[in-house]
């Protein structure tokens, strides 16, 4: 089952998501269940959240997912949303 992670950043932490992208990058990588993902942006064309699309077998892993992704360890969301997502086109 895929699953659709919406972040949204808290205000003024461009530093925090700097700071831990290299960290969020490799947990992508290591954990192996990221079908897509890629920065929310502002108007002005800056970072302020994330939409991940995982692949696994329950929204409790889905919840899990985004708990340890070192973005959110360290403080950087203002909320997540975990959403059950259907493949359309693509």
């Amino acid at each position: 089952m895929r699953y659709a992670l919406i972040c949204h950043d808290k205000p003024d932490h461009q530093e925090v998501r700097k700071a831990n992208r290299e960290a969020h990058l490799a947990y992508v990588e290591d954990t192996g269940v990221v079908e897509m993902a890629g920065p929310l942006l502002s108007e002005s064309k800056e970072m302020c959240g994330s939409l991940v699309i995982l692949s696994v077998g329950t929204p409790a892993e889905a919840r899990a997912w985004a708990e340890a992704d070192p973005y959110a360890r360290a403080g950087l969301f203002e909320d997540v949303t975990v959403m059950p997502w259907k493949k359309v086109i693509g």
